[in-house]
């Protein structure tokens, strides 16, 4: 008569079940609860009492105790028992065996999070894309279903207590040093298996390398540095939850477009006639098709100014809305002596007359000067006084004239 059948009801068996049904339950509800088959957290619960109770009942000193004394005395070393069962629960369950047990249950371990970068251009991130992204991940051995050999032949390590690591003592000059280092018995496995008991499939290593392929989806509007979480998909190792493989968006660089959140931005030379006179021109919008910009005659665009063009911009990511296309101009002005005086004659005639300039007083002393061409080696107030200094600097050191005496 045992003492309670909790383990035994997770794994649908009976009490007296042999190693084989006890195996065969894991198997059954193990593949139900697996979070790579089922993501939820009430699965990930569910999973690792199921470990939790794999691994006491696959094991025969545990499963005695476990039928005398219950959990009581695999987590107090009663009467019987090994002690130290709390490393199995602690394992599982950060302390305390959980899951209505006793003891508050933290969640299994997860495992690293998987990152890779996904290239997008403007025109992507405008309509969307789906790229197929093949990789390789570790998965538990369907062969042995994760435990690296044949029921009953996995044993728990008894060098490092079925942790994988051990703690070790060094003296280092004046001062003794406490380390943890890897377990060389187990090789950081914390099980020992009989290499004839191994599984042929994984070599006792109890996973496998798979090839997956994702079909990455990259939403209109996404932006540069957004995250596409595949939950789950992760490595696989025994008794952790997978992590998640993460794909973050990097946005490439466009010839023309700059963006700014959901705003595109344009910088656009225009000739000093279009800024005057008005005119129009064409871009190629990153959606794939042409805009036509006008600028009404009469309009001025100076330069440096800044237009908007509304709703032009970039699809806000799951808002069904549009940002804006702003248009930054600057103005190309004529080559000099691009028209003879009577064309200029002209010009003055049509543009606004200038303000008139403010009076020289009656006793102004007036010099006429001469406009040149700006020179860097030349007007440079810096780089002349650098170069003077390297003058001074070769001066130094030579000998001086010095004037002969009668």
């Amino acid at each position: 008569m045992v003492k309670e059948t909790a383990f035994y009801d997770l794994l649908g068996v009976a009490p007296t079940a042999s190693d084989t049904e006890i195996k065969k339950g894991y198997r059954k509800a193990a593949l139900k609860y697996h979070p790579d088959k089922n993501p939820s957290e009430e699965a990930a619960e569910k999973f690792k009492e199921i470990s939790a109770a794999y691994e006491v009942l696959s094991d025969s000193q545990k499963r005695q105790v476990y039928d005398d004394y219950g959990v009581e005395g695999l987590t107090s070393g009663g009467p019987g028992g090994s002690g130290g069962m709390d490393d199995i629960f602690s394992q599982f369950f950060g302390g305390g065996f959980g899951g209505g047990f006793g003891g508050a249950p933290r969640g299994p371990q997860k495992g690293a999070d998987i990152k890779h970068s996904i290239g997008a251009t403007l025109e992507e991130l405008y309509k969307g894309r789906t790229a197929k992204m093949a990789l390789n991940k570790t998965v538990l051995c369907k062969t042995c279903d994760g435990l690296g050999g044949k029921s009953g032949s996995v044993k728990k390590c008894p060098h490092c207590g079925g942790q994988g690591v051990k703690f070790v003592t060094r003296q280092m000059g004046p001062m003794i040093q406490r380390m943890q280092v890897h377990c060389e018995q187990c090789n950081g496995t914390g099980d020992i298996i009989d290499p004839k008991d191994r599984c042929k499939t994984c070599n006792g290593k109890k996973t496998v390398s798979e090839r997956k392929v994702l079909q990455v989806h990259v939403e209109p509007g996404m932006k540069n540095g957004q995250r596409i979480v595949f939950k789950g998909e992760g490595d696989q190792e025994p008794n952790i939850v997978p992590g998640d493989v993460v794909f973050v968006v990097t946005e490439k660089q466009h010839a023309v477009f700059k963006r700014s959140g959901d705003d595109l931005v344009l910088e656009k030379e225009i000739d000093l006639i279009t800024a005057l006179a008005g005119g129009e021109f064409h871009v190629k919008h990153v959606s794939g098709n042409y805009i036509k910009v006008s600028i009404i005659p009469g309009e001025v665009i100076g330069a440096d100014s800044v237009k908007v063009v509304e709703g032009q911009g970039m699809p806000i990511f799951k808002n069904g809305g549009y940002g804006n296309l702003f248009i930054k101009f600057s103005v190309k002005f004529p080559e000099n002596n691009f028209s003879d005086d009577e064309g200029l004659a002209k010009l003055r005639s049509i543009l606004p007359t200038p303000k008139p300039e403010a009076k020289l007083p009656k006793d102004a002393i007036v010099d006429d000067v001469d406009l040149v061409e700006f020179n860097e080696y030349k007007h440079d107030s810096s780089r002349r006084r650098a170069h003077h200094h390297d003058d001074d600097d070769e001066d130094e050191g030579q000998p001086g004239v010095q004037c002969a005496s009668q």
